[in-house]
């Protein structure tokens, strides 16, 4: 009987080395911007993720004898008039910016966007009305609504969710108002109806397509408002 012959198992190296030098590559082509916002969201995530892990002093342990310090090599950041860790605070914190910044600002867009389909597709008493209540909610003062948000509802992470969607709702109706009444006009929409479609459909599967860009800008650019509020 002629011995089975051993071949040595292939080698993935090569793969994973190629593999590697396309990504190196690719990363070296990216503008040095793109890297260093990469690198800056990947940091607050981890610390989202695993800021418990990440602090290096507990970030509501009071110190009335280092308040108010400058940067240092015990304190990165200083420590505040409570004599807490700035940086401890800072990680622990960026788990509830991340968490807040993105619910408030799809709630926001995501109302603002169904109210400004409706006043831009129907004319009439509807978007004058519409319109006007928009205005009312624009004008009434940012922190006065923060102020009535919290009375009735106190301090929460639910509570800052409801009164930044509040506040971006209106905003972005109007922009996404503007875009369906523009688009209304087109021919593809006088298709539609003389094809029996009601107006939902018209709103949701004709018109809602065509402004998504619009609804985006306004997405990337609520969120990043969303994360200074």
């Amino acid at each position: 009987m002629m011995d089975l012959l051993e071949f040595p198992a292939p080698s993935h190296a090569p793969a994973v080395l190629r593999v590697a030098g396309r990504l190196g590559r690719a990363i070296r082509g990216l503008p040095v911007s793109v890297i260093i916002g990469s690198l800056t969201l990947a940091f607050w995530i981890a610390c989202a993720l695993f800021g418990d892990r990440l602090v290096p002093y507990d970030p509501y342990a009071e110190d009335f004898l280092a308040t108010l310090t400058p940067p240092d090599a015990t304190h990165w950041f200083g420590t505040d008039h409570l004599g807490r860790d700035v940086l401890s605070r800072i990680i622990v914190g960026s788990r509830d910016i991340l968490l807040v910044a993105p619910l408030a600002t799809l709630g926001g867009v995501t109302a603002g966007t169904i109210i400004g389909l409706v006043l831009g597709y129907f004319d009439g008493l509807v978007d004058a009305i519409g319109a006007r209540l928009l205005d009312t909610l624009m004008a009434f003062p940012f922190i006065v609504l923060v102020t009535m948000t919290l009375v009735a509802l106190g301090p929460s992470n639910l509570t800052v969710i409801l009164v930044i969607a509040i506040a971006y709702a209106p905003l972005v109706a109007r922009t996404v108002r503007a875009a369906v009444r523009e688009q209304k006009e087109r021919e593809y929409v006088s298709a539609a109806r003389l094809g029996g479609e009601n107006a939902f459909a018209i709103m949701v599967l004709e018109i809602l397509p065509n402004i998504r860009e619009t609804i985006l800008i306004e997405l990337v650019t609520r969120l990043g408002y969303a994360f200074f509020s």
